[in-house]
């Protein structure tokens, strides 16, 4: 039988548990470690339970002629702008410690295997994102790890979410948590469906949570928790006018302790009250459809930011597929190869012809 809660350190987490804020500080650190602990002081301040990053390499998540995101309104290479953003290895010794510090649980969402190799020692638990759901070779890597994973399903329907969670079971990880997900950036509140949380809970014998990208600090949070989530993750920041990609839809410290504030009440409603709190018209508006369908604002990320097989370097005819010769990336504007699922199916084969750096690898160029 799955476990329906687990501890992240000595927090625990599901069914009869508070439910587990996460202030989702993601890049907005701007490569700058003091305003990294500033992000801790302010998440700590505002009432949440963790302060998440992120940590990626450029060379490990875009292929490098993925071209601009359109949704960003920026012309610049999103590669590029991945590498702009990296956060150091080196700061998460100290970063780590000063969570700790604050009474916060430390956390990252992890992009690769050398990313998940090195937070493993800093942290007690890992985040999968939301690109990263169909990216099964990662997941199983990481869950190997057996420290509790919560993993976020924007874009996904309810078959790749099995497929991620059958990701995690199959190597003997059960502690695993879903978060219902919209992929737009900020999220268009009619377009949240909090209802899907309903079809999770019912689907999967696991927590199951939200990541808001809605602009409103305590609206969606109030609505998802009375409808059953069990953890809450915000991207929030010092100022939404800093330079980057990230922080003009990010909450203000001051919002994230209201909404933290707004989740401690409505946790504490009884069932019928926050059924009266579901029933209100603005708040079905939010709860919308319970079947998770990709919206039109979400289609570009959908075929921008998902993970294909491409080949990482020139290979000749008959030459075999390997780890360092071939890679699941996001293909941004580049044509798509297989999905990442396939990529434990090809290695160990032969190339049918020889291909260049960086193409994309289908079924026509394995031998069978």
């Amino acid at each position: 039988m799955l476990m329906k809660k687990f501890k992240i350190a000595y927090r625990e987490i599901g069914e009869g548990c508070p439910t587990f804020i996460i202030a989702e500080a993601g890049s907005n650190h701007n490569r700058d470690i003091l305003l990294a602990k500033k992000l801790i002081d302010a998440a700590a301040e505002a009432g949440a339970d963790a302060i998440k990053f992120q940590l990626f390499k450029a060379d490990k998540l875009y292929v490098p002629s993925a071209g601009s995101a359109d949704y960003l309104k920026n012309n610049k290479n999103i590669f590029d702008i991945i590498k702009s953003m990296e956060m150091p290895y080196e700061w998460l010794p100290e970063l780590s410690e000063y969570a700790t510090s604050n009474n916060l649980v430390f956390l990252s969402s992890v992009f690769d295997e050398e990313s998940a190799d090195i937070f493993s020692k800093f942290s007690p638990a890992f985040k999968i994102a939301s690109y990263e759901v169909t990216h099964l070779p990662l997941i199983k890597y990481v869950a190997k790890k057996n420290k509790p994973m919560i993993i976020s399903t924007g874009l996904a329907n309810i078959g790749e979410m099995q497929e991620a969670l059958g990701a995690c079971f199959q190597v003997g990880n059960k502690n695993v948590a879903l978060l219902h997900c919209i992929a737009q950036y900020p999220a268009n509140p009619e377009i949240a469906n909090l209802n899907v949380i309903k079809t999770m809970k019912l689907a999967f014998d696991v927590p199951i949570g939200y990541s808001d990208h809605t602009f409103d600090p305590t609206a969606a949070p109030e609505v998802a928790v009375a409808l059953g989530a069990k953890i809450i993750e915000k991207t929030f920041t010092l100022d939404r006018k800093m330079p980057g990609p990230d922080h003009s839809y990010s909450l203000e410290p001051l919002e994230l302790k209201r909404m933290s504030k707004a989740i401690r009440i409505v946790e504490k409603l009884s069932d019928s009250d926050k059924a009266k709190l579901v029933a209100k018209p603005s708040s079905q508006k939010l709860s919308g459809s319970s079947v998770r369908t990709i919206f039109p604002g979400e289609e570009e990320l959908r075929d921008f930011a998902r993970r294909y097989i491409y080949s990482t370097k020139r290979i000749e005819k008959g030459e075999m597929f390997v780890s360092n010769n071939v890679r699941a990336l996001r293909s941004g504007k580049a044509k798509h190869g297989l999905e990442p699922k396939f990529l434990e199916i090809i290695l160990g084969r032969c190339a049918s012809r020889k291909i260049m750096e960086f193409e994309p690898i289908t079924w026509n160029e394995v031998l069978s």
